[in-house]
């Protein structure tokens, strides 16, 4: 089996390994909260899995060019699977404890790093250049039907299966995975005949790269800034919802599965409208209009009007993610927009985990004693929220940064 029918059946292998992921994911937030009712719980869960992820993202772009790709997929597909295995025996024998969870949180964060790329790479390998964007519509699909389907799918499951049963249909999902990928073909190309750079010389490249530029260089500085407003607010968020809905499980699913849509909703009319001739339009009107739909809810009340809100602030982030995108697609060097592309995320995700840091102790010990947990977090997306507009307007004040498109020349084929 070759080509794109080897494809749909990775791709169905690594769908259902998602959804399995997702649901854990889900399961772990609600079960972490009840266990501790501090936001700080959530937020450290957040940034034991981010800061691996981040840190380990160069290196693991550079080891996927020197390595086979199927066994890079298989290692992170095989360490997932472990990691969920040992909650579930820790479940069973009545020994699972939050600081379990970070632990694996962080394995699965490392794992992430040498997953994404791989994939990604092993893709381009397996299909032809025709294929590319429906293989592309199809692995966004997977992501966004997790991301709508298992948090309502968890939600649904968890009273009559238990958070073991959870874990075990996590397991099922990522057993799946491995034996596609034991059962398929993945050509690994061969590397151009030239002296080759040790992995911390290619690791750092990217970073060069973009320190040369100082357009790039402030469009990613945006985003890190925008990362850092949006994750002080969005870490806390499942808390401000599990807190002012004592504790429900359907409530917190319904806002979830919102915000899965949005993005799916946002990804489809920017295909078909194709965004703004000027790209960084895009960038900073979809900051704006996704940190205003995060400040109003924690201005508003109740579920549905959290979805609603929730829907609208991922509605706007395929705007600038694929504004931002287009402009580094057209200015970056195929050749070597792997190791660009990979400093890019460290850069702007590096704020995620700082963020995280800072977001749990403010709900506790900030917010939570001054205006109870549920209205404190709320006070927070509020603020957060609206610096977001503030920072994401701000970038037309920025020359360098507003004339990014026309300061710097298109990359030129290799």
């Amino acid at each position: 089996m070759q080509g794109f029918a080897a494809f749909r059946l990775l791709w169905l292998g690594q769908a259902l390994a998602l959804v399995g992921r997702e649901m854990t994911w889900f399961a772990l937030t609600l079960y972490a909260y009840q266990q501790t009712g501090l936001a700080t719980t959530l937020a450290l869960l957040g940034f034991f899995h981010f800061l691996p992820l981040i840190l380990l993202s160069p290196l693991a772009g550079a080891l996927v060019d020197r390595y086979p790709r199927k066994w890079a997929m298989l290692a992170a597909d095989l360490g997932s699977g472990l990691a969920t295995g040992l909650l579930l025996l820790a479940f069973l024998l009545g020994q699972l404890q939050v600081w379990q969870l970070y632990l694996v949180s962080a394995l699965t964060g490392a794992l992430g790093s040498l997953h994404w790329p791989a994939l990604s790479a092993a893709l381009s390998a397996m299909l032809e250049k025709k294929d590319y964007a429906r293989a592309s519509g199809m692995m966004s699909l997977a992501e966004s039907l997790a991301g709508v389907g298992a948090p309502v799918l968890a939600a649904a499951l968890l009273k009559p299966l238990g958070l073991g049963g959870i874990f075990a249909l996590d397991l099922l999902g990522a057993g799946t995975a491995i034996l596609t990928l034991l059962l398929l073909p993945i050509p690994n190309p061969k590397a151009p005949l030239r002296p080759r750079s040790s992995l911390l010389e290619e690791a750092l490249f990217g970073f060069r790269f973009i320190l040369a530029k100082p357009p790039l260089l402030g469009l990613q500085l945006m985003f890190f800034g925008m990362n850092f407003l949006a994750t002080l607010a969005v870490t806390v968020l499942p808390a401000m919802v599990l807190a002012k809905t004592g504790l429900s499980e359907a409530a917190l699913a319904l806002v979830r599965s919102a915000s899965g849509l949005g993005g799916v909703a946002g990804g489809l009319f920017l295909s078909l409208w194709g965004g703004p001739r000027k790209r960084v339009h895009g960038v900073f009107l979809g900051m704006a209009l996704s940190s205003l739909a995060l400040a109003l809810m924690g201005v508003v009340e109740g579920p549905r009007a959290w979805a609603v809100l929730a829907f609208l602030e991922s509605f706007f982030i395929p705007l600038l993610n694929g504004s931002n995108q287009a402009i580094w697609q057209s200015k970056v060097p195929l050749e070597v927009q792997g190791k660009v592309f990979a400093a890019r995320r460290v850069i702007a995700w590096f704020a995620n985990p700082l963020a995280m840091l800072l977001s749990g102790p403010l709900a506790d010990r900030v917010f939570a004693p001054r205006y109870g947990q549920g209205e404190g977090i709320a006070l927070m997306l509020l603020i957060f929220g609206g610096l977001g507009v503030v920072w994401g307007l701000s970038g037309y004040l920025f020359p360098k940064v507003r004339e990014a498109e026309t300061l710097l020349p298109d990359a030129k084929p290799d």
